[in-house]
């Protein structure tokens, strides 16, 4: 069956379903028909003739009311099964801005967190560096009094204590995401981001994304910090517990196909674990001594 160019860029990089076929030699293991259940509405679209509305690309699955598709992986280490079969209801929209470092990294956590959302309400806006110029909806959501930015700091407020007083509840969150120095590096190198109201979550968990090491026991990734936000703004403990389902699942398969559990650099630090010998760069050293110390840097 020939579906055309534009269909076929939309396909798994395995898939054998209604006569359609096409393979990829280095994933020859069976995938998860759930990953493939959206390539039954590529063929409806193709078969009643609205081939128009795949050059809107993956905004075609609103309509139907589905889950944006997560990138295919083997069946035994699927995640359909941990992802809502529905995007969650939310009002709040979350934009992340991502470091391009992290747009190629493999576990990240990201994808995980845009397959569980709708898709307009959540939005990655990859790159360094941001300004009205080359971005003007950025631009204009900065701008905006509903606005908030979640990065930690001396001058930012606590998420739950700001939304009690704030004359106008948050209507979006930005966060950023990539390593600690990368995020900072884009927050402070950005004017735009100085323009929402900054806030911090205060909680007592720890991460769950234990297969990649945090600089402090207290560091949570992309998913955590974007699930515990949103629960918040959208007053439902419900959305946090669905978004973290599929990042345990992920450090579940990982751990049980010889990922080891990374501990932060803080906690290796103080027992005398770190296995790398310590910088000779007095910036790095000094960075060290304040993890060993629990100072916040």
């Amino acid at each position: 069956m020939f579906l055309g160019l534009e269909l076929e860029a939309y396909l798994p990089s395995c898939v054998q379903i209604l006569g359609l076929s096409v393979f990829a030699a280095f994933e020859p293991e069976p995938h998860c028909l759930t990953c493939q259940s959206w390539v039954h509405q590529l063929l409806w679209l193709h078969e009643s003739g609205e081939a128009s509305v795949l050059t809107h690309g993956l905004g075609m699955f609103q309509p139907l009311q589905l889950r944006e598709p997560f990138p295919c992986r083997p069946q035994k280490v699927c995640l359909c099964p941990f992802l809502p079969v529905h995007p969650l209801h939310i009002s709040t929209h979350l934009y992340i801005i991502q470091h391009p470092a992290e747009e190629n990294k493999v576990l990240r956590t990201v994808p995980l967190l845009a397959a569980c959302l709708p898709k307009d309400k959540c939005k990655v806006k990859i790159g360094r560096r941001f300004s009205e110029e080359r971005d003007p909806e950025l631009s204009a959501v900065c701008q905006k009094s509903g606005t908030l930015i979640l990065y930690p700091g001396a001058e930012a407020a606590n998420l739950e204590e700001f939304i009690l007083d704030s004359p106008v509840y948050p209507s979006t969150i930005i966060i950023i995401d990539g390593t600690w120095s990368q995020a900072k590096d884009i927050f402070y190198k950005n004017s735009l981001f100085r323009l929402p109201k900054q806030v911090q979550l205060k909680t007592s968990i720890s991460s769950q994304y234990v297969i990649r090491m945090q600089p402090t026991n207290s560091c949570l990734s992309t998913l955590e910090c974007a699930a515990v936000a949103l629960s918040i703004l959208e007053k439902n403990n419900y959305i946090q517990e669905t978004l973290l389902r599929p990042l345990q699942a992920l450090c579940s398969f990982q751990l049980q196909h010889g990922a080891k559990i990374r501990l932060s650099k803080e906690h290796l630090l103080k027992n005398g674990l770190y296995p790398k010998p310590m910088p000779k760069n007095k910036r790095k050293l000094r960075k060290m001594e304040l993890l060993m110390n629990s100072v916040k840097i």
